[in-house]
């Protein structure tokens, strides 16, 4: 009887070891997984505070998985710590089909994903496309977090600055030259709120820039570099945009503060979203790109993600996988789109697919890649994410 009921342990034991890794329950075959997500709905949870990434979802990707296998891509906008308290919340209740099936995140948020048993995987190794035109060791880490096969690559981007040319000669190219700008022109300049992805990296870049060492090395030191860097920002806070009373909420908002030409500096976390921006009239036709020079530009890989409890996850997969194809890869990087850099390794695709890729003209306000290489600087820790948020909130927000 005893070895009965110790057989019975060791197997609820070894199932909920199996359910906390979120392990995937699938076919092997890829051709029987694809005909299990054939007609199937999948739900996409994504940040939805860009209109042009959206776009792209809407309508390419959605159009085309449907064109193809006749699946149905539902986006729903949602912030990621949102959609992980979500997912939190359904575990602890032990719902085993919730309502996501793929998520996109990186950073902090898979991090926090990962050590919470919030996700299905090892993903990777099941890709055709993954396995076909990626290579797989240069996305081993995502902000210092091991991915082990349970976030799939899906683009590239590195930090650029915007200015509207029309109302400035030149842009600051350092961080003292753009605390002269603040001062010299009160109210045209802002940054989002840091618990705002763009916000919180337009800091990391003051951290860079007053940090001994690259940030994405940097330990105890960090500190240091911050307490500088509040004292920047509190320098500046007087003569920022609604004198700094209050800061945009995402990254839209910033948008349309700069196309209505409120502040004349504007950001963002991928170096060519000002073109398709111009084109639509959101962005004023003088958008130019810069970077401060002493702070870099800070760069990532974002991924896609298959939740623990996806009531879907063959659709995930395919889904993931049609967006990781070389042709959704390249309508991706369309200057008039979305405009993000591709995780693809070009030397792996066919000749034709690799000169479309090497041919593609990214437009007047994208940086030339030299320039965005040479400035290239890795991301910190992700536990730095939450500390540039808390401690902003205590040092800035609520200081007179």
């Amino acid at each position: 009887m005893k070895r009965y009921v110790f057989v019975i342990m060791v197997s609820l034991i070894l199932a909920s070891c199996g359910a906390q890794t979120g392990e995937t329950k699938l076919p092997d075959d890829w051709d029987d997984i694809v005909s299990q997500a054939e007609g199937s709905k999948v739900n996409l949870f994504m940040w939805g505070g860009d209109e042009v990434v959206n776009q792209y979802i809407d309508d390419t990707v959605a159009p085309g998985l449907k064109k193809e296998f006749g699946i149905s891509l539902k986006r729903i906008p949602m912030d990621t710590p949102e959609i992980l308290q979500k997912l939190q919340t359904e575990k602890k209740a032990g719902k085993k089909d919730g309502s996501m099936d793929i998520v996109w995140m990186n950073g902090e948020n898979f991090k926090n994903a990962k050590e919470n048993g919030l996700l299905a995987g090892p993903i990777t190794e099941r890709l055709p496309n993954m396995k076909s035109y990626y290579n797989e060791k240069d996305f081993t880490y995502d902000f210092g977090t091991p991915t082990e096969g349970y976030e799939a690559p899906w683009g590239k981007v590195q930090f650029v600055f915007f200015y509207n040319a029309d109302k400035m000669d030149s842009p600051p190219r350092t961080v003292d030259e753009l605390k002269s700008f603040v001062k010299e022109h009160p109210g045209k300049f802002t940054y989002p709120d840091p618990t705002d992805f763009t916000g919180n990296a337009f800091i990391r870049h003051l951290l860079n820039a007053n940090s001994d060492q690259p940030i994405e090395k940097a330990g105890e030191d960090i500190e240091e570099a911050g307490g500088k860097v509040w004292d920047d920002l509190n320098e500046m806070k007087g003569d920022l945009w609604r004198d700094g009373k209050t800061y945009p909420k995402e990254l839209s908002d910033l948008d349309r503060l700069f196309g209505q030409e409120e502040i004349w500096i504007s950001m963002g976390y991928n170096e060519a979203r000002a073109e398709s921006l111009v084109k639509k009239g959101i962005y004023p036709e003088g958008t130019k790109p810069f970077l401060l020079e002493d702070a870099g530009s800070i760069g990532n890989t974002h991924f896609l993600s298959v939740p623990f409890n996806s009531p879907n996850q063959a659709g995930a997969l395919v889904a993931i996988d049609y967006m990781l194809s070389p042709e959704m890869q390249l309508e991706k990087m369309q200057p008039d789109g979305w405009g993000d850099s591709t995780p693809i390794s070009v030397d792996k695709l066919e000749d034709g697919m690799r000169k479309k890729f090497e041919e593609l003209d990214r437009g007047e306000t994208v940086l030339d890649p030299a320039r965005l290489e040479d400035a290239f600087i890795g991301e910190m820790d992700a536990s730095y994410v939450e500390w540039v948020k808390e401690n902003w909130v205590r040092e800035v927000a609520e200081t007179d």
